[in-house]
């Protein structure tokens, strides 16, 4: 067994105990028949939910690791590590830290599993603030766009929207097969006087740097929220604050649209009818706005691969951030985005302000 099919996992942190654990493991277990995982948590709880008959693969798959301690959602980052190392979230960092396993997935406290491992396995060369970066459903031809951050850091000046971009269009490059991904980042308007001055600055590296043969990626400049499930734009780029708003809005939506569809079809004995022929074509629907489908946030720039799956998500939920997790294992995502950040770094102010001059003579002449 290659350590790059090796996946630990905190299995206590959810909100809904280890049972959606265990079935999303389960499920991908099933796809992957090679994978193996490393469980950490209460022992006797686990035992006695592999007991069951349809875990029968799963047992002989895993390798059970005992710990009583649990990170509570309610604890905030600092008390996390200093009360609950030894928890089944920091000895399922500290695993891969070890090179036990490649990847670690886990349910449980967004911030206490942020802080644990930039402690555990530290930031990569080059990255100031790591960020989390999510597959977002849209109409592109490979079905999903990447947003970051989501919520590992509510702020972010010019230099971390910078390396939020060229770490998001690797993670593009890798998991969609783009060859040059476009990025965008988040505003309040296209212009290119819109905006806070970090973004502006941001704008102004971003296509210094894109416009050289090498960049591996395009800036589009600023887009929209209205943008965001369209196919012109792979990766956007912005804050923690706003990615998370964004994020929960679009979840709500869709369960939103979900109960609406189903209320209107279920109104009339003429509309129940008319559900029964669209069935198949509702179900396609259904599942390509399904949020279970895209679970699991990408902690990028960090020295390992950490896996946030949703703390309230399913057996369904919870398969796919394992798959998630053993794609990201089996990449070299650290160096190319060190290669691109060192280039970005060797760019003389004198380059950089050269560009940004010549990007406001153009948006003059626009205005």
């Amino acid at each position: 067994m290659t350590r790059a099919r090796v996946i630990s996992v905190d299995a206590m942190g959810g909100d809904k105990g280890p049972a959606p654990v265990l079935g999303g493991l389960n499920r991908a277990l099933r796809e992957s028949p090679d994978l193996r995982f490393i469980l950490h948590g209460d022992e006797a709880e686990l035992a006695r939910f592999l007991r069951k008959r349809s875990f029968a693969a799963l047992r002989a798959r895993i390798e059970l690791r005992h710990t009583a301690d649990v990170v509570r959602m309610a604890d905030k980052p600092s008390r996390a590590l200093r009360e609950h190392r030894g928890s089944s979230m920091w000895n399922a960092i500290e695993t891969v830290k070890k090179g036990e396993a490649a990847a670690v997935v886990s349910s449980g406290n967004t911030g206490a599993l942020m802080a644990m491992s930039v402690l555990l396995l530290r930031k990569a060369p080059g990255i100031d603030r790591p960020a989390i970066a999510v597959h977002w459903p849209s109409s592109a031809p490979h079905g999903y766009n990447t947003v970051l951050d989501m919520g590992a850091d509510i702020r972010a000046d010019a230099r971390n929207l910078v390396q939020y971009a060229v770490m998001g269009a690797e993670y593009a490059r890798i998991n969609f097969g783009l060859e040059r991904p476009r990025v965008g980042i988040l505003n309040v308007g296209t212009e290119a006087t819109k905006g806070r001055h970090d973004l502006r600055e941001a704008l102004d590296i971003l296509l210094a740097v894109s416009a050289e043969d090498d960049a591996g990626f395009e800036c589009v400049g600023f887009v929209e929220g209205t943008q965001m499930f369209a196919k012109g734009v792979d990766v956007f780029v912005t804050d923690g604050f706003t990615g998370n708003v964004a994020l929960k809005t679009a979840e709500a939506t869709a369960a939103f649209i979900r109960a609406g569809l189903r209320e209107a079809f279920q109104h009339t004995v003429l509309s129940r009818l008319a559900a029964l022929v669209a069935m198949t074509s509702l179900k396609r629907f259904a599942r390509r706005i399904d949020p279970r489908r895209v679970n699991g946030g990408v902690f990028l720039g960090l020295n390992g691969a950490v896996i946030k799956s949703h703390g309230s998500a399913d057996a369904v939920g919870f398969e796919a951030a394992v798959g998630l997790a053993a794609r990201m294992a089996a990449t070299d995502f650290a160096t190319g985005v060190e290669q691109r950040l060192a280039r970005i770094n060797s760019m003389t102010a004198e380059e950089r302000a050269q560009h940004a001059a010549r990007h406001s003579t153009e948006r003059g002449a626009d205005e």
